[in-house]
């Protein structure tokens, strides 16, 4: 067998939570090993939106090839059968090229759907019942998918409505628990899966710093010129951690201290979510200290993938 008939439908993934080091050392195994990165992060699809989603720069994307960076725009909708579809192009087109694809984000379902083989319910959506579903409020909707599908409401938790929404729709369309509507298939990939972690303090305090140089590097100009496209804030894409929060305050709502400490203890909020899709004592993923030398671990166990 040939090198490149060896690494053919290998795929390595980088998960984590948010400011814990997932691009960096995607960048580094990439220029090791003749990589190209592909995008596994809900916001950084859209465009416009580079700050605030700690968007790889155009040096890095130059550096190395990017996947699934600004491909709609705010106003445009994002799913997971989606992402699935763009993905498997990506890395088909990356394996084609005898290239090593790099999984990296933080979207547990995403990174799940890819690697389990996923194949999502086809319940196209349905703008009325969205508006009904949509006017209840988060609290109420969530009561209502734990009474239908009590599976899907402790994996979604009370405060996403766009997933409340959606598994709601599924089951009034289908009448299939939205649990229950998406089969598994084979995995395609023969896959390595890297986390990075860091202590629970250490990690509040990088996201801290990481929105101090977010908000120097003038985020909050960028969610203004978001709203003077018209792009508004009940757009899913506007309602990501900080922009909705700096779009209040653009708005006369809130203080802009205000703003940034909200966004910063939302985000607070969404690492720990993250963590419950990737969890620490799983072991399927090679979890790594984000210290110094995690590059050089990881290094190591993708030559040992791959064998080389």
């Amino acid at each position: 067998m040939s090198s490149a008939d060896s690494t053919r439908r290998r795929l390595v993934s980088i998960v984590g939570p948010t400011a814990v080091g997932k691009s960096a050392l995607a960048l580094y195994l990439a220029r090791r090993f003749d990589g190209e990165i592909v995008n596994a992060d809900s916001r950084q699809v859209y465009r416009y939106m580079d700050i605030g989603t700690a968007k790889p720069s155009q040096e890095e994307r130059r550096q190395v090839p990017h996947h699934l960076l600004d491909i709609l725009d705010p106003d445009q909708e994002f799913s997971l059968q989606l992402f699935l579809k763009l993905a498997r192009e990506a890395i088909d087109d990356i394996h084609s090229r005898n290239k090593l694809p790099l999984l990296v984000g933080g979207t547990g379902q995403y990174v799940w759907g890819l690697l389990e083989g996923w194949s999502p319910p086809g319940a196209a959506p349905d703008p009325e019942l969205r508006t009904r579903l949509q006017s209840m409020g988060a609290d109420s909707l969530f009561r209502e998918l734990e009474r239908v599908d009590p599976a899907s409401a402790a994996g979604i938790g009370p405060h996403n409505v766009r997933r409340l929404v959606r598994a709601l729709e599924v089951y009034h369309q289908t009448g299939v628990p939205f649990s229950r509507a998406k089969r598994k298939d084979s995995p395609e990939y023969d896959s390595l899966m890297l986390g990075l972690t860091v202590p629970r303090l250490e990690l509040y305090e990088r996201i801290d710093n990481r929105i101090d140089i977010m908000m120097d590097s003038e985020w909050i100009e960028e969610v203004k010129a978001l709203l003077e496209r018209g792009y508004t804030q009940d757009l899913p894409s506007m309602s990501s951690v900080g922009y909705a929060e700096l779009a209040a305050h653009l708005r006369g709502q809130i203080l802009l201290q205000e703003a940034v400490q909200k966004a910063k203890h939302r985000t607070h909020r969404f690492a720990r979510h993250q963590y419950a899709w990737f969890r620490l004592r799983d072991p399927r993923i090679r979890w790594l200290d984000s210290t110094p030398g995690a590059a050089m671990m990881a290094e190591g166990l993708v030559r040992a993938f791959l064998g080389t």
